[in-house]
């Protein structure tokens, strides 16, 4: 139906789009009611880091405070004087409140955040408000008031909350519009943040949650918008059949976990036998694992699988002068810090000013009766008269007040009782006079020295109400390692070796490598110096640079190797050394200390390598043999402050690398978490293998994609990856893959002959597609048939594909399987193959990590070269990530 005043476009009925605006009552409705929802029910205030709910709740509690409990219905019905709702709001937020057991004392069932149950009824419960409450919370002297929602009563306007109560608590909320979500904090460390702010030092908080586990706040992002919290159970192995599960996720409960694990065991993904809760005050969670099942990898498939592991998106939002404010944790715990000083001041300029009135009135009233005043008032036979009387008998007196006399303290005058004049002790009053000066005293010493005075207030918080408050979370980084080691390297590294400035702004300069913001770098210069520092925009370390490189805290397994010149003419030592830990920012000489010291030949080795260096002397007097080799094997691994070896007396030419070095260090294991997808060499995961400098990586993934690389703990792999092992070089790949060119399954066997390459060994076409591959000696596979209709289906066939082709190119095309219709091919168990040794071309000594040593040895030795390295057994074990 077209309106009039619509017109036709194209010839066809269709309106023009038009705006219609709401106006009258409709125009401000919605905006008040989402105004209302996001200052009057669902945000926290600032000041108090309540909502007005939680405010009217605890403000009844105060009204109600006699000491004793009293029942929650009754608190909530008092409560509805002020907050215009229903009693079933209140009393959820009250459980609420009670629940975190910070301000409010309960008494009979209140639920339990652990299980989710939840309290009883309002009626049989009962509260009363806690000590910290009445000491932080309350005082009606700097409180600002206002009318209540019908006018009959006051409330506050905010509570003077003088403690981080909102971080304490936390807080969350959904609004029209915008919502909220402050995590809770631990109580000891917010009051220590307090104190750190008022002294000016910088501060971290962490949120610190009432169900214990494990968090990640690697990504905390302050509380923001953006950031993310990974909360885990703490999960063990009670036996090699048993798990059990004692503290859990920050917003789970043990029924919800308990689901969430059967759900996955339901879906194949975990498999458990049996579970039980016996959850009582404590968290005690069993998990019964069938007979041959790993337990490390069923705790992997729980974080994975389950809600033992979540995460959690804080979002912090606070109400500030009647509007919405974005602000992290740090900005919100500053405030907080600042506005408990403001009320420690107000209350300390209170209680000064009725010091200093009970010092007026107790000179004025000593005055009185010590100088007989009351006695001039005998004649007079009005009021006004009385009051002059007083007036004039006091004005000779009262120099040393600090007010002037008004009406009203003559009138509190007349207002003693005779009794009280005749039993008036003159000492007793200037000892009292004396008390009240000695507290006067006090509190402006206070507020000369209030941050002082805040901090001690702090102090005593602490010390009054921490006991039982410990952290209960643990902070953790899920993979185990350190934050260096996991943080995304999202920075360049950049040196200019000639000027000595190394930083990620010199992207003129030369690249060295990736690295985060919060990585420590390592520096050695052609002077024999060394040092360690953070990672800036750009840092002065020295000029002329041989080495830089991100710096690994109690890394034994990278050596240095050095030959320098002591002083400017002196003889040449060589060295090697290990640099486990130092002091940042502080400088290091490798040398013997003689000024105009200098570096012949450095070399960094990641494992152990140990180098061949030719040296060659300049020509001078007698000299007969001016050039030499020199195995950096034969040098033991010492301390970085040692002298090291004799090389020569005489004056170096030049130092050449002859022959590049091989490790020597044992071999290194490594371990592949699943997890989290890293790399590791603390026993996490599943065994990949022994490690030397020269051994590679083997990855394939299920795009058809394979390379080699050099293991380290920071590689990121591929969420396809298929086959992670250790690469034996002379092992061929064996791979069954659909070509999407020709539509045939085709058989292929090869060599990775270029080591460090990424390449693909199947066609490129997008609709071909590997089914399997094995890095096996011997693979066995079996094709499945499909079924062809008014044909029956072809038994499955079963091949040894090495029997089948032989070895080829990776770029070769391979053998066709069959120009039959294939329903699937499957791996099958390996025929059995005695695999060669692994032989390596070292034949030194070995040297365990542990025997690097920081030492300094006066009597330097040589290694044995004639002990040949033990061989390493082929690893025919593979990962496969399907």
């Amino acid at each position: 139906m077209i309106e009039d005043g619509d017109e036709l476009i194209n010839g066809q009925d269709e309106p023009k789009e038009t705006i219609t605006r709401v106006t009258g009552m409709f125009k401000d409705w919605f905006l008040d009611y989402a105004s209302y929802v996001i200052l009057e029910r669902a945000v926290p205030a600032i000041e108090d880091g309540f909502k007005p709910v939680q405010r009217r709740i605890m403000h009844s509690m105060k009204d109600l405070d006699d000491g004793r409990y009293n029942k929650v219905a009754n608190i909530v019905g008092h409560t509805m004087q002020y907050h215009p709702h229903g009693d079933a709001s209140i009393a959820d937020a009250m459980v609420q409140i009670g629940q975190k057991d910070l301000l409010i004392d309960t008494q009979g069932n209140w639920g339990n955040i652990l299980t989710g149950d939840s309290a009883a009824a309002s009626r049989y419960i009962e509260a009363r408000l806690s000590k910290f409450a009445l000491d932080v919370v309350y005082n009606p002297k700097i409180t600002e008031w206002q009318a209540s929602y019908d006018g009959r009563r006051k409330e506050p306007i905010n509570l003077p909350v003088m403690f981080p109560l909102l971080l304490a608590q936390g807080g969350e909320g959904i609004a029209v519009g915008l919502s909220t979500k402050i995590l809770p904090h631990n109580f000891i460390e917010l009051i220590d943040a307090s104190i750190k702010h008022l002294q000016g030092k910088r501060f971290t908080i962490l949120p610190d949650f009432p169900t214990g586990g494990e968090a990640d706040f690697s990504n905390y992002n302050d509380g923001l918008r953006g950031g993310k919290v990974r909360v885990r159970a703490k999960v063990s192995q009670l036996d090699k059949n048993t798990l059990v599960i004692t503290e859990i996720p920050f917003g789970t409960t043990t029924s919800s976990l308990i689901d969430s694990i059967l759900k996955a065991n339901d879906k194949g993904k975990i498999k458990i036998k049996k579970i039980e809760d016996n959850t009582a005050a404590e968290v005690e969670i069993l998990i019964h694992l069938p007979s041959g099942l790993s337990p490390d990898k069923t705790i992997d498939a729980l974080y994975a699988f389950t809600s033992c592991e979540s995460s959690i998106s804080p979002l912090g939002c606070v109400i500030e002068d009647n509007k919405p404010l974005f602000v992290g944790v740090t900005e919100m715990l500053r405030r907080s810090t600042d506005n408990t000083v403001q009320l420690l001041k107000q209350e300390l300029e209170i209680k000064l000013s009725e010091y200093e009135e009970q010092w007026h009135f107790a000179s004025l009233e000593r005055i009185f009766i010590e100088k007989r005043i009351y006695r001039d008032i005998e004649e007079e036979e009005t009021w006004e008269g009385v009051i002059k009387a007083i007036d004039k008998g006091l004005q000779p007196h009262i120099k040393h007040l600090k007010r002037a006399i008004t009406e009203d303290d003559i009138v509190r005058l007349t207002e003693i009782r005779i009794k009280r004049i005749s039993k008036f002790d003159i000492d007793k009053a200037q000892q009292k006079i004396d008390a009240l000066e000695d507290q006067i005293a006090e509190v402006k010493h206070h507020l000369a020295n209030l941050i002082d005075y805040a901090i001690a207030y702090f102090t005593r918080l602490k010390k009054e109400y921490s006991a039982g408050k410990e952290r209960k979370t643990e902070i953790k980084i899920f993979d185990d390692v350190d934050a260096t080691k996991v943080v995304i390297r999202n920075t360049k590294l950049y040196v200019n070796r000639e000027e000595g400035f190394i930083g990620t702004s010199l992207k003129r300069d030369e690249y060295v490598c990736d690295c985060s913001d919060i990585d420590d770098i390592i520096v050695f210069t052609a002077e024999g110096k060394m040092m360690v520092t953070k990672v800036d925009s750009k840092t002065f370390v020295g000029k002329d640079i041989l080495h830089v490189a991100v710096f690994k805290k109690k890394d034994k397994r990278t050596i240095y190797n050095m030959i320098y010149r002591d002083g400017r003419k002196g003889p040449s030592y060589i060295k090697r050394f290990a640099v486990t830990g130092v002091t940042r920012d502080r400088e290091y000489d490798l040398t013997n200390g003689s000024k105009g010291s200098s570096v012949l030949y450095f070399s960094a080795n990641p494992n152990g390598e140990a180098e061949v260096v030719t040296v060659n002397l300049r020509q001078a007097g007698s000299i007969k043999k001016l050039k030499w080799d020199i195995d950096f094997a034969d040098i033991i691994i010492k301390g970085r402050v040692s002298k090291g070896n004799l090389v020569t007396k005489y004056s170096v030419k030049r130092i050449e690398l002859k022959e590049k070095g091989v490790s020597t260090l044992k071999p290194r294991k490594i371990w592949y978490d699943e997890t989290v997808q890293r790399l590791n060499v603390d026993g996490r995961g599943e065994l990949i293998g022994e490690f030397r400098g020269e051994d590679k990586l083997l990855i394939i993934t299920q795009s058809g994609i394979i390379k080699t690389v050099t293991p380290e703990v920071t590689m990121h792999f591929d969420d396809d990856m298929i086959v992670l092992e250790k690469w034996v070089p002379k092992k061929p790949i064996s791979a069954i893959y659909f070509n999407g060119e020709k539509e045939l399954y085709y058989v292929k066997r090869f060599l990775i002959e270029q080591e460090g390459k990424e390449e693909s060994f199947i066609s490129e076409h997008p609709n071909s597609q590997l089914e399997i591959v094995s890095t096996d000696w011997r693979p066995m596979a079996e094709v499945v048939f499909a079924k062809e209709r008014g044909k029956d289906r072809k038994e499955n066939l079963e091949f040894n594909l090495e029997e089948f082709i032989s070895i080829k190119g990776i770029n070769a095309l391979g053998n066709q399987l069959t120009k039959e219709k294939v329903n699937q091919v499957n791996l099958l168990e390996p025929l059995p193959y005695d695999a060669p040794e692994e032989v390596h071309a070292d034949e030194i000594e070995v040297v365990d990590e542990k025997e690097v040593s920081t030492e300094i040895k006066s009597n330097p030795s040589i290694n044995d070269s004639d002990s040949k390295d033990p061989d390493l057994e082929a690893d025919d074990g593979q990962i496969t990530l399907f």
